[in-house]
C-alpha cells in the first residue's frame, strides 16, 4: 500500500494567488541576484594560454585556437570519459542532451566544444548512439586535461571552462565545477518547479515526499 503524503493546503484561488505573489517577490530577486553575479563574471581577470595544445579530432589534430572555428568565444564542456571507459559519465551525458543546436550560440560569436581523454574513435561511436551533433575533441595526448584540474590524480572530473579569443591569443576566462554546471542541465530548473522537486534527499521537502541520494537516479537517456 502506498505511503500516503502530506500534501501542502488546499485553499482557494483568491488564497492561492497571494502566496504565489509573495514567492514571485523572491523569485524576482534571485533574478536581480543572477543578473550582477553575472555582470561581475564580466569583469573577472583572464589567464593567457600559452600552452601549445593539440587535441585529436574526427578531422585531424587542431589546436585550442582552431576549436574556437573563427569565433571570438568559446564554452568547453569537460566531458569525464576516461582513456580506458566504455561509454561516458551519465551527468555529463544529461548535460551534453540539453545543449541542442548550436547555431543561436554561433549567432553571439560564440563556438562550444566537449573535450574528454577517451581516444577519438571511442567519443565518436558513443556520440552517433547517444544521437548528438555536438564538436567532441580528444585530449588524451595532451596534459590539458590535469592543467584544468579535470584529470586529478588519474581521477576524472566534469566541469565547464569559457575561453576569450584576441586575435591569435587565448585566454581562460571563467571555469566551474560540481553544482556550478547546474544551469547546464534544465531538467534540474524544471524538477526545481514541481511540487517533488528533484526528489533528493538533500532538500527541504515536506514529510513524505520521495527521496533519494542526489544523482543516483541519473542515467544515460537510452538506459532509463
Amino acid at each position: 500500500m502506498e505511503t500516503a503524503k502530506a500534501l501542502p493546503p488546499i485553499v482557494s484561488r483568491s488564497e492561492w494567488e497571494r502566496a504565489r505573489a509573495e514567492l514571485l517577490v523572491r523569485e524576482k530577486e534571485l533574478f536581480r541576484l543572477k543578473d550582477a553575479v553575472s555582470a561581475a563574471r564580466r569583469r573577472l581577470p583572464m589567464v593567457l594560454i600559452d600552452t601549445p595544445y593539440l587535441f585529436d579530432t574526427e578531422a585531424g589534430p587542431l589546436t585550442l585556437l582552431d576549436l574556437f572555428e573563427g569565433r571570438s568565444q568559446l564554452i568547453m564542456q569537460h566531458f569525464m570519459f576516461g582513456s580506458d571507459w566504455d561509454e561516458g559519465c551519465s551527468g555529463c551525458s544529461m548535460m551534453a542532451d540539453h545543449i541542442g543546436p548550436l547555431s543561436h550560440l554561433y549567432a553571439k560569436d560564440t563556438s562550444l566544444v566537449l573535450v574528454s581523454h577517451a581516444p577519438v574513435g571511442k567519443l565518436v561511436a558513443f556520440k552517433d548512439r547517444m544521437g548528438w551533433d555536438l564538436p567532441w575533441v580528444s585530449s588524451g595526448r595532451t596534459t590539458f586535461n590535469e592543467d584544468f584540474h579535470t584529470t586529478v590524480d588519474g581521477q576524472e572530473r566534469h566541469s565547464i571552462s569559457v575561453f576569450l579569443r584576441d586575435g591569435d591569443r587565448v585566454f581562460h576566462t571563467w571555469q566551474t565545477f560540481d553544482r556550478g554546471e547546474e544551469p547546464f542541465m534544465m531538467v534540474f530548473d524544471l524538477l526545481d518547479l514541481t511540487p517533488y522537486g528533484r526528489q533528493e534527499n538533500w532538500e527541504d521537502s515536506p514529510p513524505g515526499w520521495p527521496q533519494q541520494p542526489p544523482y543516483e537516479w541519473i542515467r544515460l537517456h537510452d538506459a532509463y
